[in-house]
């Protein structure tokens, strides 16, 4: 069974998690979830609630990793998913995780990136001369590395297919899913004439 490599960590956003982490599966593929350290880890929700201008954080599930970054063979996997929420923040530091990242683009292997997950994808450099989406809030990021904001909730540009929050899932999962599908049919030599 061909593997997709799902990035979280500490404050990961449960919804920008769980369904690509079950969507997946659906077709097929085994979920792999990478973290800092093979261990459980603490989801969150983010909303605006009525009457707010800025995001609120809840507590969520509890979620546990398969494996550490720096365990991750990344040849291994068909996709990489980097799922949003706070942990991109200092997710982003990880030298183990940019040498994944870096792997999925050198390779042209199918990416997915949703909402704060941008910072992660700016910060291995791997986005200059790329459009892409994210939260608006994260914009600074993706252009000071690079590349042309999207404000839109499904944006795919080569092997890069993008979102701004979980809102989007119904719209850029599905491309994500073809994406991995087109991989698969690929690499298999599948011919549909």
């Amino acid at each position: 069974m061909e593997k997709i490599l799902i990035i979280i960590g500490d404050a990961s956003e449960a919804m920008d998690t769980l369904y690509p982490y079950y969507r997946v599966q659906e077709e097929g593929f085994e979920a792999v979830v990478a973290a800092p350290e093979k261990r459980r880890y603490h989801l969150v929700i983010h909303e605006i609630p009525p009457g707010w201008e800025v995001t609120r954080e809840s507590p969520s599930y509890h979620w546990n990793s398969d494996i550490a970054f720096r365990d991750v063979e990344p040849e291994g996997y068909a996709g990489l998913f980097v799922s949003g929420g706070r942990a991109p923040e200092y997710l982003r530091y990880d030298r183990h995780l940019m040498d994944i990242v870096r792997h999925f683009f050198e390779t042209d292997k199918p990416v997915a990136s949703v909402c704060h997950g941008a910072e992660i994808l700016a910060a291995s450099g791997c986005v200059r001369g790329r459009r892409m989406a994210t939260v608006p809030k994260c914009k600074f990021d993706v252009e000071i590395c690079g590349a042309t904001f999207v404000d839109h909730g499904c944006v795919r540009d080569g092997n890069l297919v993008s979102a701004r929050t979980w809102h989007d899932n119904a719209l850029y999962m599905k491309e994500f899913v073809r994406m991995l599908l087109d991989a698969r049919h690929h690499r298999r030599g599948y011919n549909p004439e």
